[in-house]
């Protein structure tokens, strides 16, 4: 049957959306060229439209020009299209590679937490609490991770003699001292010239220094 009907054509594999932006982007860059030869070409044109008179033959350079600079702006137009074309496929293709990266994040979840409900069925409540249990009695065993006992005595006589060092630290005998010192002495002055004794005082009460 192949024989006489032959085998069909095999399918051309989808296109490739990067593969359409490369193409793209190598038309876009042929326009670009064909629009550098003509600047070139109107240079030229211009030049020697500088160096003509006016007349028949300048108008025909003139002419000329006029066609390249016409060409000029379809090709400019057309790379323009090429252009924006290549932009949009590139904004698709990056939307369409991020919902690949959100479904492989989204599936990586869900076998994830299938892991976990899996995991969370195998451990059984009771083999914790005897996990716990033993971790206890081999604390109480190595005394606490090495934590020394403190006897409740030695705590006591700390506390006292800290209490001692306290109330030497609050000593006002010091105030007993200062109450000990001669007054001021207290009321309007003496006007009397010698005092009970009869020595001679000023008009404070104090005795006088004999002038020399």
């Amino acid at each position: 049957m192949n024989r006489i009907f032959g085998r069909g054509k095999p399918k051309a594999p989808p296109p490739n959306l990067s593969d359409c932006i490369g193409n793209v982007d190598a038309r876009a860059e042929s326009m670009d060229q064909k629009i550098s030869r003509l600047d070139s070409e109107l240079i030229k044109y211009k030049d020697q439209m500088k160096k003509m008179r006016e007349g028949p033959s300048k108008n025909m350079v003139k002419q000329k020009a006029m066609r390249v600079l016409k060409q000029k702006r379809q090709y400019e137009g057309q790379r323009d299209q090429l252009a924006q074309q290549s932009f949009n496929m590139e904004q698709a293709n990056y939307t369409i590679q991020s919902l690949k990266d959100t479904k492989t994040t989204v599936e990586a979840m869900k076998i994830g937490a299938k892991e976990m409900k899996r995991a969370y069925k195998d451990v059984k409540t009771d083999q914790i609490e005897d996990l716990q249990d033993q971790l206890e009695s081999f604390d109480k065993g190595c005394g606490g991770y090495g934590t020394p006992d403190i006897d409740e005595d030695d705590l006591e006589a700390e506390l006292d003699a800290l209490g001692d060092e306290l109330l030497l630290d609050d000593d006002s005998s010091y105030l007993d001292e200062a109450s000990s010192a001669p007054s001021i002495p207290e009321g309007i002055p003496n006007d009397s010239k010698t005092n009970k004794d009869g020595v001679l005082v000023d008009e404070f009460g104090l005795p006088q220094i004999p002038a020399t």
